[in-house]
C-alpha cells in the first residue's frame, strides 16, 4: 500500500472513530428554557383543556392496553425491530409522578428522557416536537390529574443494536429536527390553515401512518404524507396528496368534515386503523379543529401527474374463478355490477366501481378487509354502521387473489391483478 493510500486510510479511520465516539457519548439533558407564561398545572380549564388535547393526539390508544387502566401504560406496539411498550402517563412513581413540566416538555419537543436517554421513535415525537409549550403543560396538567396507577411497563424488547442508545442517536442524526420553540405565524396564511397544520403535523401525528419509511424505519421527510405501508399491521396509509388515493383535494371541507366526524362522506367509508381513530379521536374534536383540518388537507398539493401505464391484464382463469367467487361471496351487498347498496339515501355497503380503495397500486387494504372484515367506527351521526364479517377462513391464498383481481379489473376499474404470493405476505405468519 502506498504512502498516500495509508494516510488516506488513517484519515478515514480517525474520523469513523471519532464519529462512533460522538454517538457513544452519554447525552446529557437538553436544557429547557422556562414557560413564557407559568401554567397553573390545578387549574380546571388548564386540566380540560389538556384532556381535550389528548383527544387530538388520541394518546390513550398507545397507552392503554386492551382492558386495562386509562393512560396506564403497556400497550404492545410491535414495530420491525421489536415491541416497544406505551408508557404509564398517570402520576405514579412508575409513571409521570417523578416527572416535571420541564421533563414531559423536553420528551415531547426533544424526545428525550429526564436522565438525557434518548426516547425510541415509536413514540412520534418527530410530530410532538411541533407541539408548543404552552399545550405541552396542558396535557401534563391533565395527567397529573389522573389516578395514580403503579403499573411499571415491561422494557422494551428491541433487538440488538436498534435497542442502543448509540443506534437511537444515529437514527436522531439522520430523521429528527427539533420543531420551533414558539407556534408559527403567518401574515400570508389564514389563521385556520395554520390551525390545521398544527394538528395535522403535531397532536395530530398523521404522518406517523401515512410517511413512506425505509429500512432503519425513518424518512427524509417526516412530516410527509404521500402514504406508505404501516409496519407490522399490514395496512397501507394512503397518500394524502393523491387524489387516487385519499388525497381529498377534489372534496368539500364540509364532506371532509364529515368523514372525520361520522365516519363516512359521499360513497367513501373508514374502515381498518382509520375507523380507531375516528372512533376515538376525531368524532370528538371540536367543530372548529375539524373544519381547520379540513381546509388544510384540501389545500395540500397534488404530485406532478405520472404517466401511467395500463396495468398488465388479468389472466382469464382468475377472472372465471374470481367472478363465481364474488357472485357467491361479495353481490349480495356489493352489487352485480359493484354498484353498492344505499339505505336511507347514505351509502350502507360501498360501491367497488370506481372506488379508489379497490383501485389502488397496493392490493393491501383490500386483501386486510375481507380477510378480517370491514368495520366502521360507531359514531353519533353512523351509530349502527354496516359491517362486512371475515373471510380468513373461508378463502385460501389462491382463491383471495382470484376475487380480488375480479374486482380490481370489472366496471371500468383497472388495476394491477393480484396473486397468491401478495395474499401469502399481507396475510402474515398467522394465515393458514
Amino acid at each position: 500500500m502506498s504512502r498516500i493510500a495509508l494516510r488516506a486510510f488513517a484519515v478515514l479511520l480517525l474520523i469513523g472513530v471519532a464519529v462512533v465516539a460522538w454517538l457513544a457519548w452519554p447525552a446529557q439533558p437538553i436544557a429547557v428554557p422556562p414557560a413564557t407564561v407559568a401554567a397553573d398545572l390545578r387549574d380546571p380549564n388548564t386540566i380540560e383543556r389538556g384532556r381535550y388535547l389528548s383527544v387530538l393526539g388520541n394518546c390513550q390508544a398507545c397507552h392503554t392496553p386492551r382492558g386495562g387502566e386509562p393512560f396506564a401504560g403497556g400497550y404492545a406496539l410491535p414495530t420491525p425491530f421489536g415491541t416497544v411498550y406505551g408508557s404509564n402517563l398517570t402520576p405514579s412513581e412508575s409513571g409521570l409522578g417523578p416527572w416535571s413540566a420541564d421533563d414531559f416538555w423536553r420528551a415531547m419537543h426533544h424526545g428525550q428522557g429526564p436522565d438525557g436517554r434518548w426516547l425510541n421513535p415509536a413514540f412520534p415525537y418527530n410530530n410532538t416536537t411541533q407541539v408548543t409549550r404552552e399545550d405541552s403543560d396542558a396535557l401534563y396538567a391533565y395527567f397529573r390529574s389522573l389516578p395514580p396507577v403503579d403499573a411499571p411497563v415491561p422494557p422494551h424488547d428491541i433487538r440488538w443494536p436498534y435497542n442502543t442508545q448509540l443506534a437511537l442517536k444515529a437514527w436522531r442524526t439522520l430523521y429528527f429536527k427539533a420543531g420551533p420553540e414558539e407556534p408559527p405565524t403567518s401574515a400570508a396564511r389564514a389563521p385556520e390553515m395554520l390551525r390545521g397544520a398544527y394538528l395535522v403535523n403535531g397532536l395530530g401525528h398523521c404522518s406517523a401512518c401515512h410517511v413512506p419509511r425505509d429500512a432503519l424505519g425513518g424518512q427524509g421527510d417526516m412530516l410527509g404524507l404521500s402514504g406508505g405501508l404501516i409496519p407490522m399491521q399490514r395496512w397501507y396509509a394512503p397518500s394524502l396528496l393523491d387524489p387516487a388515493e385519499a388525497g381529498l383535494q377534489d372534496w368539500s371541507v364540509d364532506e371532509i368534515v364529515a368523514l372525520f366526524k361520522d365516519g363516512r362522506a359521499r360513497d367513501a367509508l373508514v374502515s381498518g386503523p382509520m375507523a380507531e381513530v375516528v372512533q376515538h379521536s376525531t368524532q370528538h374534536w371540536a367543530p372548529a379543529d375539524l373544519r381547520a383540518m379540513a381546509s388544510y388537507l384540501q389545500q395540500l398539493p397534488k404530485p406532478p401527474a405520472s404517466r401511467s401505464e395500463k396495468p398488465p391484464a388479468a389472466d382469464s382463469r382468475a377472472l372465471s374463478v374470481g367472478g363465481k367467487r364474488y357472485e357467491q361471496h361479495c353481490a349480495q351487498c356489493h352489487g352485480n355490477q359493484g354498484e353498492g347498496i344505499t339505505s336511507q339515501g347514505t351509502t350502507a355497503y360501498p360501491a367497488l366501481a370506481g372506488n379508489r380503495a379497490v383501485t389502488m397500486a397496493s392490493p393491501a387494504n383490500l386483501v386486510q378487509i375481507v380477510l378480517n372484515g370491514g368495520f366502521g367506527p360507531a359514531t353519533e351521526g353512523h351509530p349502527r354502521p354496516f359491517g362486512m364479517p371475515p373471510f380468513v377462513l373461508q378463502l385460501n391464498d389462491q382463491e383471495l387473489a382470484d376475487v380480488l383481481t375480479y374486482v380490481r379489473t370489472q366496471w371500468g376499474n383497472q388495476a394491477p391483478p393480484v396473486s397468491a404470493l401478495d395474499v401469502q405476505q399481507l396475510r402474515g405468519p398467522l394465515g393458514r
